[in-house]
């Protein structure tokens, strides 16, 4: 049944990330929790190796049709570095309650940034050198600390602010996801003997392929419909998150 839940899990992540091009820690954090009985810190350690295959996967098609910022990406990853292993390191001086109800806060921020429409009809532009650092610093930290890829921050802003189209966006989030998840995944190396591997690397598998599919056809998709979709399902989650925390034993 656990190798059952865990392919159908990492399947469902594998098609949120390549379709929608973040989230996939949103959704594998609390999955490892609640399903699998993860603690926090567990499973935002395991969530990064599942989150890392699945994106990898979305990113390499993207990339071969130049729908990624790889500059912009690199950038973004290598300046995070900083707050991604001391968010990592910090991760395991906090509570069980601090990382969930952190975590629950911000999913609720990245359904909200998914709710915003792209803006139309005007030219892209490149993201100045502070806004960039900015956002570096900030993904890096989310990373570390709750095992989130930071691409539901890098996307809104990216289409809102800088008016990169929605594929190219997505692609880049996926890229700055992978490259975030192994850095940060260094820095939870004090977990790594701690966390039961088989059902994060079943998952991992499973998202991987369905990831690689989903990214090829994401063009395809109404793009709306699924960012919006895909909030209310993280409004959801947070709610949950909440109230199993703080109001369930």
């Amino acid at each position: 049944m656990d190798i059952a839940l865990a392919i159908l899990a990492g399947s469902f992540i594998g098609a949120v990330l390549g379709f929608i091009g973040a989230g996939g820690a949103m959704l594998s954090v609390p999955i490892l929790i609640y399903i699998f009985d993860f603690t926090p810190v567990h499973a935002s350690t395991a969530a990064l190796v599942v989150v890392f295959c699945a994106a990898a996967a979305g990113a390499i098609p993207k990339l071969r049709k130049g729908e990624a910022l790889v500059r912009e990406a690199l950038t973004i990853s290598g300046l995070g570095l900083i707050t991604n292993i001391g968010g990592a390191i910090l991760s395991k001086n906090l509570s069980a309650d601090t990382i969930t109800t952190g975590f629950a806060v911000v999913l609720i921020i990245a359904g909200s940034a998914m709710l915003k429409g792209p803006v139309k009809d005007h030219p892209e532009k490149k993201m100045p050198v502070i806004v960039l650092v900015i956002l570096s610093l900030v993904i890096g930290a989310l990373t570390g600390v709750f095992g989130i890829g930071g691409g539901f921050l890098a996307i809104p802003i990216l289409v809102l602010f800088f008016h990169t189209p929605q594929n190219k966006a997505a692609g880049t989030s996926l890229l700055i996801i992978s490259m975030n998840s192994a850095i940060s995944f260094v820095g939870h190396r004090a977990q790594w003997g701690d966390v039961k591997w088989h059902i994060p690397i079943i998952m991992a598998g499973a998202a991987l392929v369905i990831a690689t599919f989903a990214s090829h056809f994401a063009s395809k998709m109404p793009a709306k419909l699924m960012r919006n979709s895909f909030a209310i399902l993280l409004f959801s989650v947070s709610l949950f998150t909440i109230i199993k925390t703080w109001f369930i034993a």
